[in-house]
């Protein structure tokens, strides 16, 4: 069986007059004419049959159905309003969860940090890593920074920067593996292939782009369990990896790694910042994202 209920609008007008006891003050609450108050209140009575309110001299007062009605419909209200402030305070208020890879975290996001940090000194953030795409309704963020092609269901999407990869070793590995000073660095091809478990076909990817996949056919690999682990076994001399310019952009301006082919391979993903679609962003949710394409847009001009 359907449950009855009153129209909204109305019912809110009641509430609010039988909590005042005053057209006056409800009106000023409401920020609506007291002859629309009347107006509302008269729905209701319509709606229910009953008489709500009696019209005196100096006011209204509840009848005796209206003030037995108003002890049920009042705490209801306030009810909503609990639970409406409890969500919007969870929602806007405490440390800013942000949702990424482990690599994005420790080469990209980490580094310039204290950048924001000091922007926003009141804003406490909380960094999650995880693999799988974020589901907002599951999951406790409030952003994310993901890789992909931008369009996942009930986010929104700020682009952030392409996927751009190409081999990378140590100066030294270069001199000792590619067959003296004059030697080509197709040579390094031949000897070890440092593989992220996540990202596994790069390499591939890589030598198909390059017109390089016969020479590396034979190549022994080693794989590591994530980025950061087989950017670090390149840094040790291991091999030759294959880098992303974004996240290496401390390393390859030092010198501690190059690239010896110089043949960058722009994927089709890209990293994104998403949250989502359909939430009031807090304070701290629209400074972090702000702040976070601010320092994209400033670094990409630098680096022209």
């Amino acid at each position: 069986m359907a449950r009855r209920i009153p129209p909204l609008n109305p019912l809110r007008v009641f509430e609010v007059v039988a909590r005042s006891q005053n057209l006056t003050v409800a009106a000023q609450e409401l920020h609506v004419s007291q002859s629309a108050v009347s107006r509302q209140i008269a729905v209701l009575e319509g709606y229910l049959g009953v008489e709500l309110f009696r019209r005196e001299r100096h006011g209204v007062s509840l009848t005796r159905v209206g003030q037995a009605y108003a002890e049920e419909v009042v705490p209801a209200f306030d009810a909503i309003a609990t639970a409406t402030a409890r969500l919007l305070k969870n929602t806007s208020q405490g440390a800013l969860r942000v949702r990424t890879y482990t690599t994005f975290a420790a080469k990209w996001l980490i580094p310039r940090l204290p950048d924001f940090q000091a922007q926003y000194p009141s804003v406490e953030v909380r960094i999650d890593n995880a693999i799988p795409d974020v589901d907002f309704d599951r999951d406790p963020a409030d952003l994310a920074i993901q890789f992909g092609d931008g369009r996942w269901p009930r986010v929104s999407a700020d682009f952030l920067f392409h996927d751009e990869i190409e081999p990378v070793c140590t100066p030294e590995y270069l001199r000792t593996h590619r067959g003296g000073s004059r030697g080509k660095p197709e040579a390094l091809l031949r000897h070890r292939l440092l593989v992220s478990h996540y990202r596994r076909n790069d390499w591939d990817d890589w030598l198909a782009f390059a017109g390089l996949t016969e020479m590396a056919e034979r190549t022994e690999r080693m794989s590591f369990g994530s980025s950061v682990l087989t950017w670090q076994a390149a840094l040790d001399g291991l091999g030759i990896a294959i880098g992303q310019a974004a996240m290496l952009q401390a390393e390859l301006a030092s010198g501690r790694l190059i690239r010896p082919f110089a043949r960058p391979l722009v994927r089709s993903k890209s990293y994104y910042l998403v949250r989502p679609a359909v939430q009031r962003e807090s304070r701290k949710v629209t400074a972090f994202r702000d702040w976070l394409l601010d320092t994209v847009a400033r670094e990409q001009r630098a680096a022209k």
